[in-house]
């Protein structure tokens, strides 16, 4: 594969995922991935004619969603229409595969230059709308694998893991912490632009989900958020889907319930793309490159746990990228649920101090199709910030999947 470059990196804020209550919730998604591709555009003085193909994650492509948002987006950001447009779903991996395909294309000869990114507007179109939950309603594969909501999964991980209440509320604590401090010190800024209304007035400027003022006790006061759901008989059989995923594990006595609306990911509005080429490509746009992508994996697991895959994804990239773990200066793992993280780094044995140095989803908020590439930029604005060499990001993905991408300063 030859040598693919980052040019640039830039996302939306991201807004509170509540219809008629976000910043973002008035604007119809193909307009919020319109500006995002046209602020890039902008800022670089690119010449959009050079951008062969577009590839956006999203993860509920149905409604305002539908209908292939990416290409969409560009009709409606009236970019020349010979740049194509197609849409990935790779739930939670949606955004990161996205920038992945086009590396890949790229890497490939197929194209020189591309963009990939993502958008969920999840104020408009809720999580679930597509209605097909993670198995798509196939009562055949039910009867054989009952795979469970991913919040159970979440709780059957820690309960497995020994990962206690504390752990996770603390965890929890810690990322807002680093996020309030991250926009303190403007550390979002040059990654991120103010999306704006049609009459031209900023509509959203900055994240809104963080909440600074969290503490221990406020996020120990919250009830477990899939506790009830656990214990609803909606599984096979009138079992209870904390029986159906323990039917996966009879090792384990009871699914302990730890995570809550507190410590886990926030519903958010956002988008955000990723600028890639050929060094070629690039000094024909006129741009510098600031980043090379090292290597790119993807990993399956037990999909009724499901969310322990990031660990081997990562292992993948690493053993491509002829590196081990010590070797990545800064980790972006998706804070889905706190466990996911916890059980990352206790897996492949990372620093701590080296995850989500400025919060992750907990706080920030996780616009699901988005996310991959939002976590992309972010470790390469870090990266240059603080003059380090090599970043990692990797997300847990519904179905037992992971996703991994490794890059480096240059």
């Amino acid at each position: 594969m030859a040598d693919v470059f980052i040019f640039d990196a830039l996302r939306t804020p991201r807004g509170r995922g509540k219809a008629g209550k976000g910043g973002l919730s008035h604007l119809h998604p193909q307009e919020l991935l319109a500006q995002t591709l046209n602020a890039l555009a902008a800022r670089l003085n690119l010449d959009k004619r050079l951008v062969e193909d577009v590839s956006m994650g999203c993860v509920s492509q149905v409604k305002e969603q539908g209908s292939c948002i990416a290409r969409n987006a560009l009709i409606a950001a009236d970019w020349p229409e010979d740049v194509t447009g197609f849409t990935v779903n790779r739930f939670c991996g949606s955004g990161l595969e996205a920038v992945n395909s086009i590396a890949a294309k790229i890497g490939a000869g197929f194209i020189d230059g591309g963009i990939g990114g993502g958008v969920e507007s999840m104020s408009r179109v809720p999580i679930g709308s597509d209605g097909g939950m993670i198995d798509g309603l196939n009562e055949k594969l039910r009867a054989r694998l009952f795979m469970v909501p991913q919040g159970i999964s979440a709780d059957l991980i820690a309960t497995r893991e020994g990962f206690t209440r504390a752990d996770v509320d603390r965890f929890a604590l810690e990322t807002q912490q680093k996020a309030a401090r991250a926009i303190e010190e403007k550390r979002f800024d040059r990654g991120m632009f103010a999306v704006k209304n049609d009459d031209g007035s900023v509509a959203l400027a900055r994240d809104e989900h963080p909440r600074a003022d969290t503490t221990l006790e406020s996020l120990g006061s919250l009830q477990p958020a899939f506790a009830q759901m656990g214990a609803a008989p909606m599984g096979r059989d009138g079992k209870s889907l904390d029986a159906m995923a323990l039917e996966r594990y009879p090792d384990t006595k009871a699914i302990e319930h730890v995570h809550t609306a507190g410590n886990s990911s926030g519903i958010v509005d956002g988008a955000a793309t990723i600028l890639m080429g050929s060094k070629e490509w690039g000094a024909k746009a006129g741009l510098k490159p600031r980043a090379r992508i090292r290597a790119m994996a993807t990993a399956g697991a037990e999909p009724v746990i499901m969310l322990t895959a990031p660990a081997p994804a990562s292992e993948k990239a690493l053993a491509r990228a002829g590196m081990k773990a010590g070797d990545i200066d800064l980790w972006e793992i998706n804070e889905a649920f706190a466990v996911v993280p916890l059980q990352t780094i206790r897996k492949l044995g990372i620093d701590r101090e080296r995850v989500n140095v400025n919060g992750g989803a907990i706080a920030l908020g996780h616009p699901l199709g988005a996310t991959g590439a939002i976590l992309l930029g972010t470790a390469l604005d870090e990266l240059e910030r603080t003059g380090k060499a090599t970043a990692l990001a990797t997300l847990c993905i519904g179905g037992g999947m992971g996703i991994a991408t490794i890059i480096e300063r240059v």
